[in-house]
């Protein structure tokens, strides 16, 4: 880009050949050739022969310095003096005229030309730096525009005579040994290509364009301000820093604007920063395309406006949005127009915030300023109005005269006897010398590079040889090596000829006044470690009036417990807050996903922590288990009453006709199984998990195999009373004692095998409920289980056919019945309990477990033993003989 900007601004100089000299044409043709042309055929374009001498004239007027002043070395200056060149027609008949300045003064850059012309003074009127030598200046003002700047750049490297004499051709050193400017990085663009193709260094105070950092394109390029690259990162954290993450965005279509914008973006784009709107434009577009721009930001919903525009084109923008004024923005402004006081009067920006070059002292620069005849008081322009008067500039080069005279009619002249120091504004403001120092600066380290150059130390004194002819390759090559410190104020170079960045965080307060005043609020320092660049040392105004920082967001931030979900077709920082799914979590605001948590953590309402899951098993704390406890050891009690009642009554025919000893035995076998449910109360435990399965199988399968043995028992005493029958002999009490041992050690042999081979254990069961732990037993083998039940089933299943065959026998107390009636509870109990045990969830597999237990334990005894007891204690009567033998 900035190339093809050189061409057209070189193309376009052509066109007024006024500016172009032969002594240029000579020196750019030694860059690129190694022969020269015969004299004869450069007679026609100014030069001629006498006396084997060539002689060299100007083509054109040259164009006359600002300020000027003869030395044994000079220093140039190119300042834009005035904001504006006047608008030429070329006709292409007639010679054009020299472009002119035009329009208003502008006093910061007077007050940078005339710092300049400070510094130098000093350094004349200096014993210890370049002592004995006079330096001269050259100070142009190029008008801000590309088109003079270039025109500059080449009167930088031509003498002022119209015509001079050389031995052998044209080519010769430029007047000056360095350059100071331009106040914009695109005309120091133009101007370090032209003079550098000579080495002749430029220092620049104010170009910040990150593109003069490329030393393969700018040798010669040196600046003491920072470039472009540590404010576009400083501004892009500083947004951060404050929360915005929905901002606009404003720069100058030029080289300063383009490639720090591009800078910002990028740095933006890595912070997280997402830009609503990027517009560009210059200060001499037309005013339908600054319209434009205006209505951009009056329509965005950004709250946090960036402008990185440069000082010339910053009043042409507000000054389009002062017609109508837009919402209040909270503008971020860049060191090119944060400290502007010219722009502090359009009210709708303050509080606006920025980096600023830092404020400094220059002891003696106000009365330097200020120390002015009245012939001289042209300088400061228009902004004399303060005075009541205007000064008419007749004697400032490069002016138009009738435009100025026209601008200031209404006004008395002034005639010499004002007071200057009264005055007020920008060339006479020194309470915020900041981009000024940057000026004073660079006159120093470009004295330091040739005092570097030409004097040495002889014993005490310092010599210097004003007499040596100097190159500008050397004062190039001591620039990149000074290094030193001037009123505390240290300047170097590093490798890309750009000095260390610090920058001051200014802010635009407006007093009860109503006056807005530039107020340091803080600093930005890029040689700290990251995190700490910032640092702020007072309260910041804000565009609202209060301290309370704004918000610039496309949406609002998601609370912890949401996730963030893109807006279709909108920038990732537009976006809708969306819950976290169950089980998940998210803890951190603007979260861009929500993860679950740890598989025994569960969240809590808000979603926004995990908490360790509630541990649920049958506890004897609760109301269920504490029932069925009760019912358990009521069970055990009732089976214990009942022994003690037949033990008491064990003489009595129907005690002793029920077979006694399988009684006794059935009763403590139920009063087992009734206590055996209680260990299914609780914590699960290893012992308690394979104790629970093992008694409840082993002390049912006694239960079961005493009931099974009274019953044939009963079938096999009717079966005895056929003649010749002798059945009963295989049936006496020790068979039925070994029966009984028998089916009981067939279980104790099953759960033998289950408990050696694959037992149960407690476990942690999370998957039958996600906001909880069920801690229960496992079966360690399903098939043991199995087994075991599968094994009391059978059982049950032959007690219970073999009862129904004996429930017509012929006996007044027909105990088959009672024990067909307690099988077919015990069977419906379990068929229903394989159901109901699969599908209960958590600790009601447990309670179901025990209901079915108790609930079958109370079958048997009530079915078997209440009839007989309710006979022993209430119709003792019927416990004969004589009834239990009598048929009727």
């Amino acid at each position: 880009m900035e190339i093809q900007t050189l061409f057209i601004g070189l193309s376009a100089v052509g066109i007024s050949l006024d500016l172009m000299s032969v002594v240029v044409f000579g020196v750019l043709l030694d860059d690129q050739r190694d022969t020269t042309e015969p004299i004869e055929t450069l007679t026609g374009i100014g030069v001629s022969t006498e006396a084997s001498l060539m002689k060299c004239t100007l083509q054109g007027t040259p164009r006359s310095p600002a300020f000027s002043k003869e030395g044994d070395f000079v220093i140039g200056g190119a300042f834009f003096i005035h904001y504006s060149m006047q608008t030429v027609t070329y006709s292409y008949t007639t010679k054009p005229d020299t472009l002119m300045c035009t329009g208003s003064f502008n006093g910061r850059d007077l007050r940078f030309s005339r710092a300049m012309i400070f510094a130098i003074e000093e350094i004349n009127n200096s014993t210890e730096l370049l002592p004995g030598i006079n330096v001269g200046y050259q100070i142009y003002d190029n008008c801000a525009s590309v088109l003079v700047a270039t025109q500059v750049a080449f009167e930088l490297l031509n003498r002022q005579d119209p015509v001079f004499y050389k031995d052998s051709n044209c080519s010769q050193n430029g007047a000056v040994t360095a350059v100071i400017g331009s106040s914009e990085s695109t005309p120091s663009i133009i101007m370090s290509r032209i003079i550098g193709a000579l080495n002749i260094p430029l220092v620049s105070h104010f170009a910040t364009c990150i593109c003069l950092s490329n030393k393969q394109q700018f040798p010669t390029f040196f600046r003491t301000i920072p470039s472009d690259q540590f404010q576009a990162d400083a501004l892009a954290k500083l947004v951060k820093h404050f929360g915005w993450t929905w901002i606009g965005a404003v720069h100058s279509d030029s080289d300063y604007g383009n490639y720090g914008m591009a800078s910002f973006l990028a740095a933006a784009q890595r912070e997280g920063i997402c830009v609503e709107y990027s517009v560009s434009f210059f200060r001499t577009d037309p005013r339908s395309k600054i319209q434009r721009v205006a209505d951009v930001i009056r329509r965005s919903t950004a709250m946090v406006v960036v402008a990185y525009t440069a000082p010339g084109d910053t009043p042409v923008l507000l000054e389009e949005l002062a017609r109508d004024p837009p919402p209040p923005h909270q503008w971020i402004g860049t060191e090119g127009w944060i400290t502007d006081q010219q722009l502090m009067g359009y009210s709708f920006c303050a509080g606006a915030f920025g980096v600023a070059i830092p404020k400094s002292v220059i002891p003696g620069l106000r009365e330097f300023l200020l120390d002015l005849s009245p012939s001289e008081w042209v300088v400061l322009g228009v902004a004399s109005h303060s005075m009541g008067c205007m000064c008419y500039p007749r004697s400032l080069p490069g002016l138009d005269f009738d435009v100025f005279t026209d601008a200031v009619s209404s006004k008395r002249v002034c005639d010499g006897t004002e007071d200057v120091r009264k005055l007020k504004n920008p060339y006479t403001d020194t309470s915020q010398l900041r981009v000024t120092n940057m000026v004073y600066k660079a006159v120093y380290a470009i004295a330091h590079a040739i005092h570097n150059a030409v004097c040495h130390k002889t014993n005490l004194t310092i010599k210097c040889d004003k007499h040596n002819k100097l190159e500008s390759k050397t004062v190039l090559t001591e620039l990149k090596k000074v290094s030193f410190t001037h009123n505390g104020y240290p300047v170097s170079f590093d490798a890309n000829g750009d000095p260390v960045a610090f920058y001051e965080l200014v802010n635009w307060q407006k007093r009860e006044s109503g006056v807005i005043e530039l107020v340091t609020v803080g600093y930005y320092d890029a040689s700290l470690p990251k995190g700490r660049e910032f640092r702020i040392i007072r309260d910041i105004t804000w565009f609202d009036g209060s301290s309370q920082l704004p918000a610039s967001v496309c949406s609002e931030s998601c609370t912890p417990g949401t996730r963030k979900m893109l807006q279709k077709g909108k920038p990732v920082c537009c976006y809708d807050c969306i819950p976290c799914p169950e089980g998940e979590i998210s803890n951190t605001t603007d979260s861009p996903d929500c993860f679950p948590c740890p598989s025994e953590s569960w969240p809590n309402a808000q979603r926004d922590a995990c908490f360790p899951k509630p541990v649920e098993f049958l506890s004897y704390d609760e109301v269920l288990a504490i029932i069925l406890a009760a019912f358990s050891v009521s069970g055990a009690c009732l089976a214990i009453i009942t022994a003690a009642i037949f033990f008491h009554h064990r003489t009595t025919p129907i005690v002793r006709a029920n077979n006694s000893e399988l009684s006794f035995l059935l009763l403590f076998s139920l009063t087992l199984c009734f206590l055996c449910s209680l260990t299914f109360i609780g914590a699960p435990s290893d012992w308690s998990c394979m104790l629970r399965h093992t008694a409840f199988g082993i002390t049912f399968v006694l239960c079961i195999s005493c009931v099974l043995g009274k019953t044939v028992v009963v079938l096999m005493a009717f079966k005895a009373t056929l003649p010749g029958s002798n059945v009963m002999k295989w049936f006496g009490p020790p068979q039925q004692r070994m029966t009984v041992v028998f089916f009981t050690f067939v279980q104790v042999l099953i759960c033998t095998v289950w408990l050696l081979l694959s037992p149960p254990f407690p476990m942690k069961n999370l998957s039958t409920y996600k906001e909880k732990i069920i801690l229960e037993c496992a079966l360690g083998s399903a098939v043991g289980f199995w087994a075991v039940l599968g094994y009391i089933g059978l059982l049950a299943v032959f007690c219970f056919v073999l009862a129904v065959l004996a429930r017509k026998l012929p006996d007044n107390f027909n105990e088959a019945k009672l024990i067909t009636f307690s099988m077919l509870i015990f069977c419906a109990v379990w068929l229903t309990f394989i159901p109901a045990y699969v599908s209960s969830p958590g600790k009601f597999t447990v309670a179901v477990e025990i209901f079915a237990i108790l609930a079958s334990s109370f079958g048997l005894i009530l079915c078997i033993f209440a009839p007989k007891c309710f006979i022993i204690l209430f119709q003792p009567e019927k416990n004969s003989k004589k009834c239990l033998m009598n048929k009727n």
